[in-house]
């Protein structure tokens, strides 16, 4: 420890509070006491010390073993290894301090080496040395051969199977990570656990070696001990051989019972820790709740108890005294675990209405569902390939990366009243839409729009109702190099259902929907939400504008933009369409995005003047009340140049957008959206100046 040449002349200083708590640190001590330990390889130890260090030891081993005991999981007690080998050492050094004391003092009697050691000596092997060699023969067999080698070898394959496991563990974090399952503290949370699980169980398989070390030591200085004191008695000491051996034999094995006892109890609580893996809670609890699971097996046991005290030769006392007590464990264990279902069954009643008089349960409405004729079953049960269900998991998937809200659920029912191919889709029990497909077959649909050379029956797609016709497997293959587009009935359905999902969007973004996505918003726009609502705009006026965004397909996954955008415009007007016309200008640049074609630049059509001049001077109203008030021939013509000029741009392969001023792009779109809902309409404000433009003419 440092100290300033100011604490140095300053008298006291030593003693000042703050002086001392310093030199009292943890860390200092911790150091103090490995410094302590390799001291005790070397400095002499007097017997009263030795007498200490011997009980510490005991008093350590039996703090290690207690603990190990009521550790819930492994990973409570990581600092195990390191305490291991700190045991060890000090067991080692106190081996190393005895054995100076036995070489050097050992003819001056039983307590020679301290109390501790002739305790032992004396209380377990009564002073007759071959009993302690037996004694002591007999717990470095205990320890070294069964518990070292088993908590060793339990200690290596956790580790193996723990190393080898980590590359899945950890694609399942981030599987779950993606998923949104969970959060990113969460995450980095598991994969430290998994981290220190590995690491863990790789100390433990090392650290292992010390206590077999440590056992093999023992039995090593033993027989130095022996051999030694024996030559120093008798050469050094002129003592007899037969008192030679007897002193320093008895000293001897009583010091190896001392050191020895600690390292079983160490050795007992390493293989508690390391066959721990897999259960969680403290040992009794454990043991006591998996004993206790099946009291039959109890009753069993007390029944062959039972039975080998009546036969002959065998003492019935202990073993019906042992009946008896099993007996009365099992039918104590089976009262009480009736009792507990009973409890169990009771809260759940109490909790769980009957379904009869539910209300929520009797007024249950699906926002999604597809009803399926039998015939249609097999794409539901189907092994060969993948299954309806699947497919449309992975729609909502899509349309939550698309348009940036999860869907609801999608309930599939089986409607026995449809015909076997047909198929219903509902939105809050509202019929939507409807189709038949053929499962076995394949629709085939040329891109071009003509004629399919193919012998299949005739139809129409369902979701764009173009021409089409369902063949068999045979002709699959041949359609495919024809340069038709072939699916399959799966596909068919699920294709419906997404455009039916994508036009009815505004709908099913119901306040709750809108309000778990605010609530998911990453903590870092926490201050923007709480800024914004309730105190400027309701939740309400929020769905709202997100609801006109997906009308005309744009998507609100960049939903903190969306919420400054409202922020901005709210102060000035809470007016839907103002509101959605700020944002659709703050959203420039992924609506012009998804607008550009395979060669980087965006279709549009341009309202010439005249139309500009005639929608405007057809509004009337101010502001939040303005409403289009255009002659009915005036809106046909419009529709009809505006078909005509967007049919010759889709002839040409571009899918243009219509651009406007921004005081009448609402009224323009409002028109368009009954004969043209597909069509983008844009105002001025809304072209991103980075986004290259292709002009396709003008109506």
């Amino acid at each position: 420890m440092i100290v300033s040449e100011t604490a140095l002349k300053q008298p006291g200083a030593w003693f000042k509070p703050s002086t001392l708590k310093q030199a009292l640190r943890s860390d200092v001590l911790f150091a103090a006491g490995i410094i302590a330990i390799l001291a005790l390889l070397i400095l002499p130890t007097p017997r009263w010390m030795l007498d200490l260090l011997l009980a510490a030891s005991i008093t350590f081993s039996v703090t290690i073993l207690m603990t190990a005991l009521f550790t819930r999981k492994a990973l409570e007690f990581s600092t195990f290894p390191a305490i291991l080998l700190i045991a060890t050492m000090f067991r080692l050094g106190l081996n190393i301090a005895s054995t100076r004391l036995i070489l050097s003092k050992g003819h001056e009697g039983p307590d020679a080496a301290g109390s501790v050691i002739e305790a032992f000596g004396g209380f377990v092997m009564q002073g007759n040395y071959v009993i302690g060699m037996i004694v002591f023969a007999i717990l470095i067999i205990v320890n070294f051969v069964v518990i070292t080698r088993g908590s060793g070898r339990i200690a290596e394959v956790a580790a193996r199977f723990s190393l080898d496991a980590m590359p899945g563990k950890q694609m399942a974090i981030d599987a779950d990570l993606s998923s949104g399952l969970i959060n990113e503290d969460e995450a980095r949370k598991r994969r430290k656990q998994l981290e220190d699980e590995s690491n863990f169980f790789g100390a433990m398989d090392g650290a292992s070696k010390f206590v077999r070390g440590d056992a093999i030591a023992g039995l090593l200085i033993t027989l130095i001990n022996i051999i030694g004191g024996v030559i120093i008695g008798v050469l050094q000491m002129k003592m007899s051989l037969g008192a030679a051996g007897a002193s320093y034999t008895l000293l001897t094995i009583g010091d190896g019972l001392v050191s020895q006892i600690p390292a079983l109890i160490v050795s007992i609580s390493a293989g508690l820790l390391v066959s721990k893996a897999g259960v969680d809670g403290a040992a009794d609890k454990v043991l006591a709740a998996q004993f206790g699971e099946y009291p039959k097996a109890l009753a069993l046991v007390a029944g062959v108890l039972v039975v080998m005290a009546v036969l002959p030769g065998l003492p019935a006392i202990p073993f019906l005294l042992l009946a008896a007590g099993v007996g009365a464990a099992a039918w104590t264990v089976r009262r009480q675990k009736g009792a507990a279902a009973q409890a169990a069954a009771q809260a759940e009643a109490a909790k769980t209405p009957k379904v009869d008089d539910d209300p929520a349960h009797m007024l249950a409405m699906d926002d999604l569902r597809i009803e399926l004729g039998y015939g249609l079953l097999p794409l539901v049960q189907t092994e060969s390939g993948p299954r309806l269900t699947d497919q449309v998991k992975a729609i909502r998937r899509s349309i939550a990366h698309d348009l940036g809200f999860v869907t609801p659920p999608v309930r599939i029912l089986d409607n026995m009243q449809l015909g076997p191919n047909a198929y219903v889709i509902r939105l809050k029990e509202q019929e939507v839409a409807r189709g038949e497909v053929k499962p076995g077959h394949f629709l085939v649909m040329d891109p071009a729009g003509g004629p399919i050379g193919l012998i299949g029956e005739p139809t129409h797609e369902p979701a764009f109702g173009l021409d089409a016709m369902w063949i068999d497997d045979s002709q699959r293959e041949e359609a495919s190099l024809k340069g038709l587009t072939v699916v399959d009935a799966a596909t068919v359905l699920t294709t419906h259902l997404t455009e039916i999902i994508k036009s009815e969007a505004p709908e099913l973004l119901s306040y709750a929907e809108t309000k778990k996505l605010i609530d998911a918003l990453p903590s870092k726009h926490r201050n923007l939400v709480s800024d914004l609502i309730p105190s400027v705009v309701p939740v309400t006026t929020v769905q709202r504008v997100l609801q006109a965004l997906l009308a005309e397909k744009v998507s609100i996954r960049d939903l903190p933009t969306i919420l400054e955008a409202v922020a901005e415009a709210a102060p000035q007007s809470q007016n839907t369409s103002h509101l959605v016309e700020h944002v659709r200008a703050r959203l420039a640049r992924q609506i012009c995005g998804a607008l550009r074609g395979q060669d980087g630049a965006a279709p549009i059509i341009t309202l010439s003047s005249d139309w500009e001049n005639q929608f405007a001077e057809a509004l009337i109203g101010e502001r939040e009340s303005r409403q289009l008030a255009m002659a009915p021939s005036a809106l046909q013509d419009f529709v009809a140049a505006a078909l005509n000029k967007l049919e010759t741009a889709a002839r040409d392969g571009y899918s243009a957008a219509i651009v406007t001023s921004a005081t009448i792009r609402p009224f323009v779109r409002s028109v368009l959206e009954r004969v043209r809902p597909q069509t983008s309409v844009l105002s001025q404000n809304e072209i991103h100046p980075h986004t290259r433009l292709k002009n396709l003419g003008s109506i």
